[in-house]
């Protein structure tokens, strides 16, 4: 899903934060959240529920490192633990860039932890990827638990790879810099490898600092001294896109947009109104044909595009009915991404 905007000078990636329930996933990206800088992050929108604390996704964007004369934004997202959330693990992983493995170090979470990695490598491989050769980290997350699964059974679990891993407290944010550090450098080699970096010698720019890894530093300050290092980062001339936006096609940013604007102040039915209508829009691109030929023509999930017209025939919108249609409208926008169709006449 990595795009290079030449105009912005900016290449976008996208990683996902992979693991079973409850490892420590949601945690991790909040305490990164915290310590960016809030001019360099977008929103963090997170949706909790009765069985985990994310349903759908986080984004996440941040600029961390000049890639040559290039800024790296990256899209963090990510995915709900619970085995009845495959499908939604399956959607947030189209596209992804690399994957941050959360483990969880509970004695009691070992068969959680083999079962979700093997569930990330078979969707992984239901794309045509093998994980042998896809950017991985792995975090051991809770590593202050008095009984903590010793690390060399951690890595039995789920390192056979040998892929960089990192022991982390996500409540403290312990480790979790490191890790992140690991997966962008394995993205940016990723990316290179694929040719999608442009190559040459930068100009001539301020050295890029290393991170201090003097334990007596704080992640918060780690993360304001390598930031407040960098150059200044190219500001486009345009309003901050939102989750959703930022994955629709340029004639149906606007709407989207308008969306998520009303989802954020609470107007679930004007969200899930303007997220109908652009579904409608969005759906034009496989040509004049009926709601359910035209999702199938795109491979969206015709279910929940009839479930996104029964929520709005009831009427009183709640949250998770806006909530709904905006994942909805992430779906297409991913497959008119992936159709790559030319914009429906207006």
């Amino acid at each position: 899903m990595s795009t290079v905007n030449v105009m912005a000078r900016e290449i976008a990636a996208k990683v996902v934060f992979y693991g079973p329930g409850l490892s420590g996933k949601t945690t991790t990206l909040k305490r990164i959240y915290e310590t960016v800088k809030p001019s360099l992050r977008g929103e963090l929108m997170t949706l909790p529920t009765e069985a985990d604390r994310t349903l759908f996704f986080d984004f996440l964007p941040v600029r961390v490192e000049k890639v040559g004369e290039y800024a790296l934004r990256l899209a963090l997202y990510t995915v709900p633990g619970q085995v009845f959330y495959n499908a939604t693990r399956k959607l947030v992983l189209q596209g992804a860039d690399g994957v941050v493995f959360v483990a969880d170090s509970n004695p009691g979470a070992e068969d959680a932890n083999r079962e979700s990695m093997a569930n990330l490598e078979e969707n992984l491989s239901e794309q045509g990827i093998s994980l042998d050769t896809f950017p991985l980290v792995i975090q051991y997350n809770k590593r202050d638990l008095a009984n903590a699964v010793p690390l060399t059974a951690m890595r039995a679990q789920v390192n056979r790879r040998n892929v960089p891993d990192f022991e982390t407290i996500a409540m403290s944010g312990d480790g979790v810099l490191d890790a992140m550090k690991a997966m962008i450098r394995l993205v940016i080699k990723d990316l290179r490898a694929r040719k999608i970096v442009p190559s040459g010698k930068p100009r001539p720019s301020a050295p890029t600092p290393t991170l201090s890894r003097d334990s007596g530093s704080s992640l918060a300050s780690q993360v304001e001294e390598h930031i407040s290092a960098q150059p200044e980062p190219v500001v486009v001339s345009r309003p901050q896109l939102g989750p959703v936006a930022a994955l629709a096609p340029a004639a149906l940013i606007d709407p989207a947009r308008v969306a998520e604007t009303a989802y954020a102040a609470g107007d679930f039915e004007g969200c899930l109104r303007t997220a109908i209508e652009t579904v409608q829009r969005g759906l034009a691109f496989a040509g004049e044909s009926s709601l359910a030929h035209q999702a199938f023509l795109l491979g969206v999930n015709g279910r929940d595009v009839l479930d996104l017209y029964t929520r709005a025939q009831r009427g009183a919108a709640n949250i998770e009915d806006a909530a709904f249609s905006l994942f909805v409208l992430s779906q297409l926008f991913i497959r008119l991404s992936q159709a790559g169709l030319p914009t429906p006449e207006q």
